[in-house]
């Protein structure tokens, strides 16, 4: 039974982690484009 529980905890947080991994890399592609974007406005002016 505690391995079972140990089991399903385990896919749990492996889930877990493969969602914030995806949420976060999303994050950083979105705020690395945004820098980009800002720096050729200021090369711009």
């Amino acid at each position: 039974m505690s391995s079972k529980r140990a089991m399903r905890q385990a896919q749990k947080q492996a889930y877990a982690r493969h969602r914030s991994n995806i949420t976060n890399s999303r994050f950083e592609l979105k705020r690395k484009f945004f820098t980009k974007n800002k720096e050729e406005k200021k090369n711009k002016n």
